[in-house]
């Protein structure tokens, strides 16, 4: 039996801390059994691009899709991202062409299968989000089947903006408990039924790196000793119950079984000024910077989040993702429109409104380099208030990910935005565009991805560690997951972290 289990988003440096404390015991002595690995991933470019690339093993480029709301150029409008096409998780490709059943908990921004492999699938277990993780499981019985022995999932669907020192203690509950419910389900499942391949999702500690990794947008009036107390520690008290029921999980495993520890993408403090990116990007085009055409920032910071909430928990499930969608990109005038900022929450992204790829493009092909190195230059000049830089760098998608065979889905540009927090910035200026004001508080995330922090450690069991020809990537988890099950590993971009050594 091989195992994944995702210690989702972690931060690299927290983690050594709680380590060196003599916390994480767990992972510890997982540490101590088996080979790290740190791997390359396409979270400094596209972290909300990682999961598709994690559980296929096919790069981003070839599946195209990096953030929940993407760009349709054929529609020239946004939609929620299950409107395109999904690579195929290994795990649904070793239950059709191996006959391998698959025990899987909450993989994230995963979609329910067209045609369910062998094995028990379940989405929205221990937490559910309407956008990341939807309710769905496969066989559909299932989710009655464990909620009459373990409770129902509790919602933590993220509205960005402001929230309340209340509202955060709650959170707080609701993600301490939830790595319970993950070891619950599993060790129940793996006692009554067999599996060839368990992959668990810890995604409690990337929702606490987002939400509790400092204090900076809570209201400080609220803040008294024993709220800041609880909340100050939040995060390192989740990390230590994902370890302690991933300890649950592993005693539960075979002995001789083989075991992945993952996590796809880092978390650190939130640097991100995409929020301002599209006032930006009006500036350096010649628009009046407070003109602002992203609608959604504008409601954002105009209604009070707990509002926004109760609206959306109102609504279909579909219409909330729908509306967002739209949202995301309403307001610009297509035929005076040469450029637009691609919704972002971590780096920034701009997509040029090309002729001949989108349907209502203005911009002639042959001018498309002079436009895009003008908007790289325009907006390099953009500093914080206090003159600090606010761009570190400017990338072109094209340079890096173009020969992908989604690569039309991708934005033109990638602003990596300066290594600094943002989480209290109230604008940035230019000495030649002007002043872009924040519009509230941005996201409201205090924590953010990073530019590295991907590591994947093996353990061993009847299996034999082995060494990649290259740096270690992201793509070589779904590898090493084939190349276990015996599956043909010819279309794959990785290279296995294990073999098997059965067949010897």
């Amino acid at each position: 039996m091989l195992t994944v289990l995702q210690f989702d988003c972690i931060s690299s440096a927290v983690m050594a801390r709680m380590l060196s404390d003599g916390r994480l015991t767990s992972l510890a002595g997982l540490r101590d059994r088996g080979v790290w690995h740190d791997l390359e991933a396409p979270a400094p470019a596209f972290a909300a691009g990682v999961r598709h690339t994690l559980h296929s093993g096919l790069p981003l480029e070839d599946h195209g899709l990096f953030y929940p709301f993407q760009w349709s150029a054929s529609e020239q409008r946004g939609y929620y991202m299950d409107a395109f096409p999904a690579p195929t998780p290994i795990w649904e490709r070793l239950g059709h062409e191996q006959g391998w059943s698959t025990l899987s908990i909450d993989p994230y921004e995963s979609r329910r299968p067209a045609h369910a492999p062998p094995g028990t699938l379940i989405s929205g277990w221990q937490l559910h989000d309407r956008v990341v993780l939807r309710s769905w499981a496969e066989p559909p019985a299932t989710r009655d089947r464990l909620e009459r022995l373990f409770g129902p999932p509790e919602p933590v669907d993220e509205v960005f903006g402001t929230h309340t020192v209340s509202e955060m203690l709650g959170l707080r509950q609701r993600l301490l408990r939830a790595p319970r419910r993950v070891a619950d389900a599993a060790t129940h499942l793996l006692a009554v039924e067999d599996h060839d391949l368990a992959w668990l999702t810890f995604c409690s500690a990337h929702v606490a790196g987002h939400q509790f990794w400092d204090l900076s947008q809570l209201p400080e009036d609220e803040l008294d000793d024993d709220s800041t107390h609880l909340l100050g520690t939040a995060l390192e008290d989740i990390y230590d119950e994902v370890a302690a029921a991933l300890g649950r999980v592993v005693a539960a495993l075979p002995p001789d079984g083989d075991l992945m520890i993952v996590s796809p993408v880092g978390m650190d403090v939130n640097t991100s000024r995409a929020d301002m990116l599209p006032g930006m990007l009006e500036a350096v085009l010649g628009k009046a910077p407070e003109a602002g055409s992203s609608s959604i920032w504008w409601l954002r910071a105009s209604l009070p989040s707990g509002l926004r909430a109760r609206v959306a928990n109102v609504l279909p499930e579909r219409a909330v993702l729908d509306l967002t969608a739209r949202l995301e990109l309403r307001g610009p005038v297509w035929s005076e429109t040469r450029a637009f900022a691609h919704p972002a929450d971590t780096q920034g992204y701009i997509r040029l409104n090309l002729q001949g790829r989108e349907r209502d493009g203005i911009v002639h092909p042959d001018h498309a380099d002079a436009l895009l190195d003008e908007i790289a230059a325009g907006l390099m000049t953009f500093t914080d208030m206090d003159g600090s830089p606010a761009v570190d760098s400017i990338e072109r998608v094209s340079e890096r990910f173009g020969d992908g065979e989604r690569s039309d889905l991708l934005p033109d540009l990638i602003v990596r935005w300066t290594a600094t927090p943002a989480t209290r910035l109230t604008g940035v200026r230019s000495e030649r565009f002007g002043t872009v004001s924040r519009q509230g508080v941005g996201s409201g995330r205090s924590g953010n991805h990073t530019e590295d922090g991907a590591w994947a450690l093996v353990v061993p069991g009847s299996g034999r560690a082995v060494e990649p020809s290259r740096t270690p990537r992201l793509e070589d988890v779904a590898a090493t997951v084939a190349a276990i099950a015996g599956l043909d590993t010819v279309d794959l971009a990785g290279e296995p972290l294990l073999e098997s050594t059965s067949s010897a």
